[in-house]
């Protein structure tokens, strides 16, 4: 990455007042809906840069991708064998613009470029007490390779 990209990326984070999230990458919750002992649902702004990744969790509820700005986005989801979904603005070349993660799957994402900021929504909403991030030796591989070594 260059230094004015990566300059760009620190700007953006700084100015979104993005922090450090325990899966990797950046983020800042945005909102948080009315609920009793869960909120209804959550949103976050989440950030990765160039040789970031969102390593691979679960969460205890559906969780919607949303690509903001940037690069496109590898998003890897699944139970048993992960695929893989691109996420970005070029709709009429494949990528998506989101993508929804059921509850209990496996996902992992990456930029592939310099930066790429999207929104992730969670219904109900996402609650610590239901994330659980993989191990470093966690491998989930992806349909049709036989190992993802960029995770």
């Amino acid at each position: 990455m260059s230094e004015a990209k990566s300059s760009e990326a620190d700007r953006i984070i700084a100015t979104l007042g993005l922090e450090r999230h325990p899966e990797g990458g950046w983020y800042r919750q945005t909102w948080v809906g009315p609920g009793d002992d869960r909120p209804s649902g959550t949103a976050i702004l989440f950030l990765l840069k160039a040789g970031e990744t969102s390593h691979w969790h679960r969460v205890d509820a559906d969780e919607i991708w949303i690509f903001n700005a940037g690069a496109p986005l590898v998003l890897a989801l699944g139970q048993d064998h992960a695929t893989e979904v691109l996420l970005g603005p070029q709709v009429l070349a494949g990528q998506v613009v989101q993508q929804v993660v059921p509850k209990g799957w496996w996902q992992a994402a990456r930029s592939t470029g310099d930066w790429t900021l999207v929104s992730c929504t969670v219904s109900p909403g996402f609650d610590f007490a239901g994330f659980e991030l993989a191990g470093p030796a966690f491998d989930l591989a992806v349909r049709g390779r036989p190992h993802v070594d960029t995770w």
